[in-house]
């Protein structure tokens, strides 16, 4: 068995959930923020959106962008001889889209289930925006906001119709376990897709078991284990 695919797809999905984690987080601080309904759903709706749209529509806006021949793509080509198209960063751009939203919503979830008068008496007290987040929305929410890395890595591992799209299936590149699963599948090589399978199992089942138990002990259970 090939194991670049193993590799490749655990240093997609360590990266994206890094970057998936922050951008997740303060994008729903932003929204939470909000005054306007209007505004907010807007917003929400946005931010959502490749959630609900199909892997492939979403990979294919983001080959529009990144594309040889597209705005971001030419740009990147043109000022720093990066290719993003069909490389292993798409693999990761692929990821960091299509997990972003359960990141966004999890997060949001969880800041707006933490008592107001919390961030009320904070701001009585002389506490700055930036510590309120930190010290008293952000420390009362870990439990969710986790949840939802949990939700992310295991989107972001699993990612197949954007990656297919905006990077492609190439060996020893971009080939991540779900591309070697569909190759290996379509080439009549049971055996080997088996192996592929079992291997994204077990590595997405101690990832939630070990997010889910630091979860748990931030939530304030720690003693239990």
């Amino acid at each position: 068995m090939d194991w670049s695919p193993v590799f490749i797809s655990m240093k997609t999905a360590s990266l994206s959930i890094f970057i998936t984690f922050f951008l997740g987080i303060f994008a729903a601080w932003g929204v939470v923020s909000i005054r306007s309904q209007v505004w907010k759903n807007i917003c929400d709706g946005i931010l959502t959106l490749p959630l609900v749209l199909p892997p492939t529509v979403a990979g294919f806006f983001l080959l529009y962008l990144f594309g040889v021949k597209r705005p971001i793509g030419q740009f990147f080509i043109d000022y720093f001889s990066i290719k993003i198209a069909f490389s292993w960063g798409a693999t990761v751009i692929a990821a960091v889209t299509m997990s972003f939203p359960l990141m966004y919503r999890s997060a949001r979830g969880a800041f707006e289930q933490v008592d107001p008068n919390l961030t009320a008496a904070a701001r009585t007290l002389g506490m700055g925006e930036w510590a309120i987040f930190w010290k008293v929305l952000f420390a009362n929410a870990i439990p969710g906001v986790v949840s939802g890395g949990v939700l992310a890595f295991a989107r972001g591992l699993g990612e197949f119709g954007a990656t297919a799209m905006i990077a492609g299936n190439i060996a020893g590149k971009t080939r991540t376990l779900p591309m070697a699963v569909y190759s290996e599948v379509a080439a009549g090589n049971m055996d080997t897709a088996y192996s592929y399978v079992l291997v994204i199992v077990v590595i997405a089942f101690i990832s939630v078991v070990l997010m889910n138990v630091a979860a748990y002990r931030a939530g304030g259970h720690g003693h239990g284990y």
